[in-house]
């Protein structure tokens, strides 16, 4: 008996042994935390920067809202298990300091450093993570496009205090990055809270920075932790500068714009050629109070349209959509109003192309004819009485859902192509709260839609048709269809980049010749203008981010801020900074 029980022990230590070297172990062997290699090494902490914010939101809460703004102030409160390198794009260590990946790529176990502390002073735990899986999954939460990626996962595993095992039901690529990286919440702050009302309070956090002032309406002010628990890191040092980001809100962009001019506001991006050229003048332009530069770097590319909801007539049709598409004059628009800045989409995945491998996709044109052709064939005819087109009696006229004045210009162009076939356009504007309620219901015809990209491509949230009826989704038109359904299972368990670059252009193409949009055009760089009291480093920007890592990287330089201030009241120039900076010319690991 005595020998049977040794050699059931010694099975028993073979098989952990076994089960040990099946997984993957990280951080790698030889992982040193190492500070942000974008990061400026003169950086200093304190101050203020001002940014224009948009429209003021319906949540702060990313988990209920999915929008650029309400993920960036989330994502300084809440961490997550995983962080990324910003040059490499290589996971390291977050709010989990070691983690292990199973031999068959399906089982994730994290090890929380017990050094994380919320802002109570009470530590993060395994806990917290399952509880915010939870509040994702729970069916009466509004969480919809989150759930896309965590609903392949069973739920997870408290293994201990400081460690949890998430098992996903298939081999998925983006597996490590969905457990790895959404944000974890408080279960002792939250769990006796109804989820979807928390909008604009989160008293307790564990990121670097914390919710101030809201003053409704106007503004929103984070507030830098002294005590954020990863403050000493090598990796964190130069980053967050700002003692305060003050986010101010403005129903229009021109608004915002004119107090950026006076003063009121720090950091300005520019998305309007009209004021790029020909409002960059004058003094405070001119002697270099306000820098005004282009930023070349790898910042994915997405794509923006008119979005048309193909769950109801008249864009259910195929030749309707086509038709809408050849009545838009994008080559007219960008000549008349955008002094030819931008280049015209032919694909939703622009930068998945190059020279080496060009779009085969056609780029579409102005054709009223064809788009004549088209609507007859779908049954729209015109009514000589009115000029309008009709289809069983019933008017062609439909409603554009906007949040925007500035758009209307150009819809106004759109508007005069369309009725000269016998469409009416009918201009709806509403402000962003309630733009959004009407999209998360699906109550539209047409929107206007800016979607940006990432560098890992995932197609899954916005074409798979299991997505079309999700309310609070990014598949905001509807769309359905089966080959690209079949392309996104394909790609789900392939993990060499280049073969899924490759599955996309496939997405792409069929997604392109569907006409879910009416697509527009965009820029390859970002432009900038901000006063010049900033120091920042060599590249301006992080290698893959948008004007928004200005938030992270930048610092109030105060040789910079007392130039300024002289120079305004001697009425003196300032030396002139690069008009153009390109990362890769000046990034130097």
């Amino acid at each position: 008996m005595k020998r049977i029980k040794i050699i059931t022990a010694l099975l028993l230590l073979l098989a952990v042994t076994v089960s040990v070297s099946a997984e993957q172990r990280f951080p790698e062997k030889g992982w040193k935390d190492r500070p942000n290699p974008i990061a400026g090494p003169d950086a200093v902490t304190g101050g203020e920067i001002s940014v224009f914010a948009g429209q003021y939101p319906k949540s702060l809460n990313y988990y209920l809202d999915n929008n650029v703004l309400s993920a960036e102030i989330f994502g300084a409160m809440f961490e997550t298990l995983l962080s990324m390198n910003p040059v490499t794009m290589e996971y390291e260590p977050g709010l989990a300091s070691t983690w292990s990946i199973s031999d068959d790529k399906k089982e994730f176990t994290f090890t929380i450093n017990k050094k994380a502390r919320w802002s109570d002073g009470s530590p993060v735990t395994a806990s917290d993570v399952k509880f915010t899986y939870d509040i994702i999954m729970d069916p009466k939460n509004l969480t919809g496009p989150h759930k896309v990626d965590m609903e392949r996962f069973h739920p997870p595993d408290v293994i201990d205090d400081y460690t949890i095992r998430f098992v996903a039901e298939n081999v998925h690529w983006k597996n490590l990055g969905v457990v790895g990286g959404f944000h974890i919440l408080c279960r002792n702050a939250l769990k006796k809270k109804d989820f979807n009302k928390i909008n604009f309070a989160f008293p307790v956090v564990s990121g670097p920075y914390m919710l101030g002032k809201i003053d409704e309406g106007v503004s929103i002010t984070m507030e830098r932790r002294k005590d954020w628990w990863n403050r000493s890191s090598k990796s964190s040092l130069g980053t967050g500068n700002f003692q305060q980001i003050k986010f101010k809100f403005f129903a229009e962009r021109e608004n915002a714009f004119e107090a950026f001019k006076k003063g009121n506001i720090d950091l300005f991006p520019i998305y309007t050629s009209r004021i790029w050229i020909n409002e960059t003048g004058g003094e405070k332009f001119l002697k270099n109070r306000i820098v005004k530069q282009k930023i070349f770097n790898h910042k994915p590319i997405g794509f923006q349209g008119f979005a048309m909801n193909l769950r109801k007539p008249p864009f259910d049709d195929i030749r309707v959509r086509k038709a809408m598409a050849l009545l838009l004059d994008r080559k007219k628009m960008n000549s008349v109003l955008m002094y030819n800045q931008y280049f015209l989409h032919r694909s939703y995945f622009e930068d998945l192309y190059s020279k080496d491998i060009p779009c085969p996709n056609p780029l579409i044109k102005m054709d009223k004819e064809k788009a004549r052709e088209l609507l007859k064939k779908a049954g729209w005819i015109v009514n000589p009485e009115t000029g309008f087109l009709e289809k069983n009696k019933k008017k062609f006229s439909f409603k554009f859902l906007t949040r925007s004045s500035s758009a209307e210009k150009f819809l106004a162009i759109y508007a005069e192509d369309l009725k000269d076939v016998g469409i009416e356009l009918v201009i709806d504007k509403k402000d962003w709260a309630a733009w959004a309620k009407d999209m998360d219901g699906f109550n539209f015809q047409m929107t206007w839609a800016v979607w940006g990209s990432g560098i890992f491509k995932d197609p899954e949230g916005m074409w798979s048709s299991m997505e079309a009826d999700r309310k609070g989704g990014n598949n905001i038109t509807g769309f359905k269809n089966k080959k690209v359904d079949l392309l996104i299972e394909e790609q789900k368990s392939n993990f060499n980049i280049g073969e899924r670059n490759k599955i996309y252009r496939k997405i792409d193409q069929l997604v392109y010749e569907d006409f879910p949009y009416v697509l527009l055009w965009n820029i390859n760089y970002t432009r900038l203008l901000y006063w010049n009291r900033f120091g920042t480093p060599d590249t301006v920007l992080s290698k893959y981010g948008d004007e928004r890592s200005a938030y992270w990287y930048w610092w109030v330089d105060e040789d910079s801020e007392a130039d300024l201030r002289d120079a305004m009241e001697e009425e003196t120039p300032l030396p002139q900074k690069e008009r153009s900076i390109v990362f890769d010319d000046l990034f130097k690991p």
